[in-house]
This record gives structure tokens, C-alpha cells and sequence, in this order.
């Protein structure tokens, strides 16, 4: 009786050890959570948001324009912002308007917030690549610009420079916490 007592307890330890374990990898390599900090990608996100982040997403494949991304600013603060501009291309904004290579690019999910600009107020100052830290002519192999929603209150590449990919955690693509605002976000 005392064996069988003692196999059953070994196998509850194997179970919860490789429990842990399967969470350990799921964490470490697949996917993370995250609690969106300010108002930066207002009103997409808000502040307090909880999301999780696809780790894996960018080892299969490259960002694709308006990706909502999770970076590391720093060593101890993570980001999260949109992609806007992918290597190779020129980026600028004039009057309001997103310009890829010199073409003019709709934001739908700035629609809203331009809709209720003041007069004599703007969304996004204008700005070109070449303005930016770093001074590049197109953004170089490895890299994106990535802009936060909220565009009058975000540090994002128009402070901090275009993001190598090596910074990039994941793609932050589901709300799952409050649960009424749970959703799949992204373009």
C-alpha cells in the first residue's frame, strides 16, 4: 500500500513539473502578456489594457505595415506602437497625410481622431525620415518605423530613431482584459 502511495505522488510531481515546464516554453518562446502603460495608442488601446503578445509571429515571418508591435525601448521599459514604415522605404508626413516613397497612405485607424481635429489643430506635426534621430534616407535592412496612435502624445520613432528588429518582443494583437473591451486589434 505504501508503494502504490508513494507512485501516485511521484506521478502527481511528474505532471506538475511538466506543467510548469510546458508553461515555462509557452512563455519564454510563444506567447507573454502585457498591460499597455499610457495613452500613447489612444484610442486603439487604452492605458491598463491587457494583451498578449505573439513571440513567434516575427521568426516566421517579416512586420507588416500597421502591425501593432511590443519593442524594448530600454533595457528595463517596453514599448508598444504601430508599424508604419518597413526597410527600404522613405516615410514622411505633410499636411496630415502618411507618405510611403512618396505615395500617399490611408491610417483607418486614424479616421476618427482626424474627424474631430479643431481647426488650427493637428494630429500629427509633420515630420520627415530624414528629420529623425539617425538622419537616414530610407529606413535601413532590419528595421521599422513605428509611430503610437495617439500621435500627440507618443514616444515612439520620432524620438527614439527607426527600431532595429532584434528590439521587437512580438505582435500585440488581443485585448484580453477588461473583458469588455476583449478584441482582436491591429489594422
Amino acid at each position: 500500500m505504501a508503494k502504490k502511495e508513494k507512485n501516485e505522488w511521484f506521478d502527481w510531481i511528474k505532471a506538475l513539473l511538466l506543467a510548469l515546464g510546458l508553461a515555462f516554453i509557452v512563455r519564454m518562446f510563444l506567447f507573454s502578456p502585457i498591460v499597455v502603460d499610457g495613452p500613447s495608442m489612444l484610442p486603439t488601446l487604452e492605458d491598463r489594457d491587457q494583451m498578449i503578445v505573439n513571440k513567434l509571429t516575427y521568426h516566421l515571418k517579416e512586420p507588416d505595415r500597421f502591425d501593432i508591435v511590443v519593442f524594448h525601448a530600454s533595457a528595463q521599459k517596453d514599448f508598444i506602437k504601430r508599424v508604419i514604415g518597413l526597410p527600404g522605404e522613405h516615410v514622411e508626413v505633410k499636411g496630415e497625410t502618411l507618405y510611403i516613397d512618396g505615395e500617399a497612405v490611408e491610417e483607418p485607424f486614424l479616421e476618427e481622431q482626424k474627424d474631430n481635429i479643431r481647426p488650427y489643430q493637428t494630429l500629427t506635426n509633420d515630420f520627415s525620415l530624414e528629420n529623425l534621430p539617425g538622419g537616414y534616407e530610407v529606413i535601413p535592412d532590419g528595421h521599422v518605423l513605428v509611430l503610437g496612435d495617439n500621435r500627440g502624445n507618443s514616444t515612439d520613432s520620432r524620438m527614439l530613431g527607426v527600431i532595429s528588429m532584434d528590439e521587437i518582443v512580438g505582435e500585440a494583437s488581443l485585448v484580453y482584459w477588461p473583458l469588455d473591451r476583449m478584441q482582436f486589434v491591429g489594422e
